[in-house]
């Protein structure tokens, strides 16, 4: 199982770096936070590259980008973006941060594959880690269909050509064994009192990510740190 810390910038990267994790993921809450915009695709997008090829110049462990949800590019300008900056994967997701709500499967699924293709005609294994925001309450999808939608929308990603797929804000255990079972591939979880990472090792999970957790939880204490003096 792959556990990636996220960090936001080079220091916390190198942090990740030095307790011996064998590659380092951004997440984007963080970042955008940092820059001093909203997340879900509110920072320009040159700011986010820029942030993230800081943090890939400043380890040598492989970094991978969570590059929202493509901010509106052709794949193979995605593509060439995230080579130029010296990432080695990237978290895309099914949000539509512009029309709101989801977007089409299909279509994400048609440029997920868009995006494999120029990265294989690049010579690149990309990792792409295709997030599935279902599970959210911005997606608008029912809960009582969440779970059959996210199991479509995961194996259309897979075969599409995503290594990994990301239901992300799934907490219950339950739910989280139905989707490795079902969706046709690596997942990624997260962590919470009821999904330590021995369980989630113990049923199958392949990458667990931490997203702003640490970014929050740094901030809070330098807060709290403040308020004493």
């Amino acid at each position: 199982m792959l556990v990636l810390p996220n960090a936001w910038d080079a220091a916390s990267a190198r942090v990740v770096e030095s307790a011996g994790f064998p590659a380092v993921a951004t997440a984007s809450a963080a970042i955008t936070a940092m820059l001093g915009y909203p997340d879900g695709e509110g920072a320009p997008w040159e700011e986010m590259f820029a942030a993230n090829a800081r943090i890939a110049r400043a380890v040598s462990v492989p970094v991978t980008m969570d590059a929202e949800a493509g901010y509106g590019m052709a794949p193979a300008e995605l593509v060439g973006r995230l080579l130029d900056i010296g990432v080695a994967g990237c978290n895309l997701e099914d949000s539509d941060h512009r029309a709101g709500g989801l977007k089409d499967p299909l279509r994400h699924a048609d440029w997920l594959a868009e995006v494999r293709s120029a990265a294989d005609a690049a010579g690149v294994s990309l990792v792409v880690n295709a997030r599935v925001d279902v599970f959210l309450p911005t997606s608008r999808t029912p809960e009582e269909e969440r779970i059959d939608e996210a199991i479509r929308r995961g194996n259309l990603y897979r075969t599409a050509g995503a290594d990994c797929v990301y239901p992300i804000g799934v907490a219950d255990p339950a739910t989280l064994e139905t989707l490795v079972a079902k969706i046709d591939g690596p997942i990624n979880g997260n962590t919470n009192p009821q999904l330590p990472l021995a369980r989630l090792r113990a049923m199958g999970v392949a990458r667990v990510s931490y997203g702003p957790r640490f970014y929050r939880a740094g901030l809070a204490g330098f807060e709290n740190a403040i308020k004493d003096l």
